[in-house]
């Protein structure tokens, strides 16, 4: 499965999200793209069109996040969203998916992905 992992840039995302996901079963079982792993433009939009999913990550709000997350329910695409806990989401994102998840720390984030992803 094609999934992108969309999120805001106002945490250490590559520490907190990257690394886990990338050391996990997930990276061996999918093929996993984060928009900030490389560096230049990416065109988001073009990639969430080619997936199979979008994972959202949303502890801490985004412009740019909450643009991919309506250009990926314009699209069709399957969305959940995971964020930590105590933190406080927006509900308009309840717009967008009703799949949520919230995780305690890097481990059990990617613990939870694989459940969800029956994997």
């Amino acid at each position: 499965m094609k999934i992108y992992f969309g999120h805001s840039k106002g945490f250490d995302y590559k520490k907190e999200l990257y690394a886990p996901i990338r050391n996990s079963e997930l990276n061996k079982q999918h093929e996993i793209i984060f928009p900030h792993e490389t560096e230049g433009f990416i065109n988001s939009k073009n990639i969430i069109k080619d997936c199979d999913l979008m994972i959202a990550e949303v502890s801490f709000p985004a412009t740019g996040l909450g643009i991919e997350l309506g250009w990926a329910e314009m699209l069709g695409k399957r969305v959940f969203c995971v964020y930590k806990k105590g933190s406080k989401i927006s509900g308009s994102l309840k717009v967008v998916t009703n799949n949520f998840i919230e995780y305690s720390d890097s481990d059990d984030l990617a613990k939870k992905v694989r459940e969800y992803l029956g994997t």
